[in-house]
């Protein structure tokens, strides 16, 4: 009789599921209830979990503290999984807890994306129910902010859409980042919000990897739009990359995407550092600058005898403006004096003669294109411009690849010194009288 009352209890103890009961505030929805909340008009947010999930365990005592919370103006409901999969199969439920806003169009519920603790869920609710009441009061749709979640998951898969931000993932996400922001502080109601939301969600997909473009809902997460002085909407803040002081930039551009896209690369290249002009002292450092990028500028100076320092550094000064002019091309830029490396020089077809000579380089290609006008602030510019752009001729690099080319030594930055010939005394040759020691 003891082993068969232990066994019972193990069986209670491992069969008994269900994190909520009949005394808390969160309706249980099952297979058998569920059209309830579809045939419903009221508000629904619904939990799918599973028992034995340790988030699931730790949301339990918010989940419901929300509940009583908002009971009689939003319905909080949960789903056991384990219990009645078939309910969240239309869903795509992949993971739990999975949380799901069934508002105007219950077919088509929106996924929670706030933070898991009662107060979030409780003003993400009121915000829902806003929304639902100005779309039955206009007539229209609400305005859809399910945004990207940004928050434990640290999902970094890039899928181009904005990031939510809330009061309690600004900081980490936006301040602490090393990327640049675009930050909209927007209201659900607000209808110039409305009408930038298609740009900024077109925005955000054309400036990925580039600009990051978050979201706030002012009226929810005041804390931050506090901080940053919002005052109508929607405000936008640019938050440029490194390290942040917590200051932002406002944005002064058009609201089409193709503005905001504008706008923001207009700021990313303000922040590029201009590319380090290289001197070609080894095969590494040619490698370096033209395998690892797509193109490469590579400049043959004169030789130093031919052109002091002032000369030479006139021209490395060309190259450099040049290389900042350009930047976002994020190609390689390097130099070298004349017949130091004669096998560069006859790969590239520059042939030992007029220099200052410069090609740019497509290895994988195999092609360069050679500098036919002037080497000067303008010419290369111009010719950068037209090869950025497919432009002008193009020859096959000899040699099927870059040269194979020999260490030298780096400039020293000083003037070319002639060599000395050491004086010859005749006498030694037989030829003349001996040379006077005095």
């Amino acid at each position: 009789m003891l082993l068969y009352s232990i066994f019972l209890l193990f069986l209670c103890s491992h069969f008994s599921t269900a994190l909520y009961s009949s005394s808390d505030d969160v309706i249980e929805l099952t297979s058998s209830n569920f059209d309830t909340v579809l045939n419903s008009n009221d508000l629904w947010i619904i939990e799918f979990y599973a028992p034995w999930c340790g988030h699931c365990q730790q949301l339990a005592p918010e989940w419901k503290k929300a509940a009583t919370a908002l009971k009689g103006v939003v319905k909080i409901g949960a789903v056991d999984m384990d219990q009645h999969g078939s309910v969240g199969q239309p869903y795509n439920i992949k993971g739990f807890p999975t949380i799901k806003v069934f508002a105007g169009n219950k077919r088509s519920p929106k996924e929670f994306q706030g933070d898991r603790n009662a107060q979030s869920i409780v003003n993400a609710a009121l915000r829902e129910v806003e929304e639902l009441v100005r779309s039955r009061l206009t007539g229209g749709g609400s305005r859809d902010r399910t945004y990207e979640k940004r928050s434990d998951d640290k999902d970094d898969s890039g899928s181009g859409q904005v990031v939510e931000l809330t009061d309690s993932n600004f900081d980490e996400l936006v301040l602490k980042s090393d990327e640049p922001w675009l930050v909209e502080f927007f209201a659900p109601w607000c209808g110039h919000c409305k009408t930038l939301k298609p740009h900024w969600d077109q925005a955000a997909s054309e400036l990925k990897g580039k600009v990051k473009l978050g979201a706030l809902d002012a009226t929810v997460y005041t804390s931050a739009a506090s901080r940053f002085g919002v005052q109508g909407y929607p405000t936008i803040k640019f938050f440029p990359a490194g390290v942040k002081s917590g200051d932002a930039q406002e944005f002064d551009g058009g609201r089409t995407s193709a503005d905001i896209v504008r706008w923001a690369m207009d700021k990313v290249v303000e922040q590029l550092p201009p590319p380090e002009i290289k001197e070609i002292l080894n095969q590494d450092k040619l490698k370096s600058a033209c395998e690892e990028h797509q193109l490469c500028v590579v400049a043959v100076v004169p030789n130093i005898l031919d052109c002091q320092s002032n000369c030479r550094n006139a021209y490395l000064n060309i190259l450099q403006v040049a290389g900042d002019k350009y930047k976002t091309n994020q190609w390689g830029w390097c130099w070298t004096d004349a017949m130091k490396h004669p096998e560069l020089e006859q790969a590239f077809g520059i042939g030992g003669f007029g220099y200052p000579a410069l090609v740019v380089v497509n290895v994988r290609k195999l092609k360069y294109a050679t500098l036919t006008g002037p080497f000067s602030e303008v010419g290369i510019q111009e010719f950068v411009r037209d090869v950025s752009l497919g432009r002008g001729a193009t020859a096959t690099i000899h040699g099927n690849g870059l040269p194979i080319i020999k260490d030298v030594e780096p400039w020293d930055g000083k003037d070319g010194e002639v060599p000395v010939e050491e004086e010859i005394d005749l006498s030694e040759l037989g030829i003349g009288e001996p040379k006077s020691e005095l």
